[in-house]
């Protein structure tokens, strides 16, 4: 399918340019946007397709889509810049801010614990339905009295949707804000990020329509479930169609239901990548970064099925997802989308989709991407 695609892409980044347009004419990309920046200098910023399934609203350059879990990269960087500014300590319990949080086995479980999916909380103990975790003070609450699934620290479960009320919840009770209000007010508007938990009906003109990909492949994941996949994955199903509904734009989940585009991502963590500075203004220190990218576990994960490392919130590389280097860290979103953060090369690359794709790990645009980034810093 032909497919303008507009935008600028410095001469040495030729090869990422012609990856996107592919995933349009090959890959079946349908609307998209995809930033990189290196030096805290944007060298890449295309978009382009269109909003919808049928094609009637254009990808504008300010569009955004619901990024799924490369919303937690962001909460990640949120925790780091509490860490960053004395508010709080990784190794602190989470107790000491959520003293009900400790019930039942749970006293121990530390921020760096509990933000690396090793806490046993990936789903509701009853049965849930989706609209439970919208309701923020219920379903913290319900956590917190609840026996964890596993004990807590002796392996990783991804927490995909549950880690949004969990974090939100602490977050809040250290810092005051919800991390929704601290994310508008910290990053979104003093650098001009299109970047919110959920969305405001005033910008709804700019959504892209989330839509569904065929059945999720399996290939990756474990033949016959474990109880906790069961857990995770059924109690309740998430649709991948929530992000066109009003209800799910309504609430804050740090988790999975960030609004935003490649650009933002790119500028955002361009400036983590970089010495933690952007526009000149300070964001985040190195030493917190540092302490957000250390590996807390690795292995297969409970959930996921796959091999995992986990730092502090931030998903590090593993077996070469992130690109050639070791030190990468970032997040991937359900479907495809994705940001990647290399400090050695101080670039930070971000794609953001809304027709998404099947493979839960290794989407081919986003290796035909990643692939073709590093092809311009040769």
């Amino acid at each position: 399918m032909s497919v303008m695609i507009r935008g600028t892409a410095v001469p040495g980044f030729r090869a990422l340019a012609a990856a996107f347009e592919e995933n349009f004419a090959e890959r079946g990309d349908v609307g998209a946007s995809l930033a990189v920046v290196r030096d805290g200098e944007l060298l890449v910023d295309l978009w382009g397709g269109a909003l919808d399934a049928a094609g009637k609203r254009p990808w504008a350059s300010d569009s955004v889509v619901n990024v799924w879990s490369t919303t937690k990269a962001v909460n990640a960087l949120c925790f780091a810049m509490l860490v960053d500014r004395g508010q709080a300590a990784y190794a602190d319990p989470v107790a000491r801010w959520w003293p009900e949080f400790a019930a039942h086995g749970k006293d121990a479980i530390t921020i760096a614990m509990l933000l690396s999916h090793q806490a046993g909380l990936c789903s509701f103990a009853d049965p849930a339905v989706v609209e439970d975790f919208y309701d923020q003070p219920r379903a913290a609450a319900r956590f917190a009295a609840m026996t964890p699934l596993w004990p807590p620290g002796s392996r990783s479960g991804y927490h995909a949707i549950s880690i949004g009320n969990l974090a939100g919840e602490l977050f809040r009770r250290i810092e005051g804000r919800t991390l929704g209000a601290f994310i508008r007010d910290e990053l979104a508007e003093p650098f001009g990020l299109d970047l919110t938990l959920g969305l405001p009906a005033s910008e709804e003109t700019r959504r892209a329509e989330m839509i569904a990909p065929p059945e999720l492949a399996t290939s990756n994941m474990a033949t016959d479930l474990n109880p906790s996949q069961v857990a995770a994955y059924t109690n309740p199903v998430i649709d991948p169609l929530l992000p066109n509904t009003p209800a799910w734009r309504a609430c804050e989940l740090s988790s999975a239901n960030g609004f935003s585009n490649a650009r933002a991502l790119a500028r955002l963590f361009g400036a983590v990548a970089g010495d933690g500075t952007l526009e000149g203004r300070r964001i985040v220190g190195a030493e917190a970064i540092a302490q957000a990218t250390v590996e807390q576990i690795s292995g297969v994960d409970e959930v996921l099925g796959v091999p995992a490392r986990w730092g502090a919130g931030f998903l590090l590389n593993t077996d070469g997802l992130y690109g050639p280097q070791v030190r990468s860290f970032g997040h991937s979103g359900w479907g495809g989308s994705f940001v990647v953060v290399d400090p050695v090369a101080r670039m930070a690359v971000a794609y953001a989709m809304n027709r998404m794709g099947t493979d839960l790990v290794g989407d081919p645009r986003d290796v035909a991407l990643i692939a073709a980034a590093y092809e311009g810093l040769a």
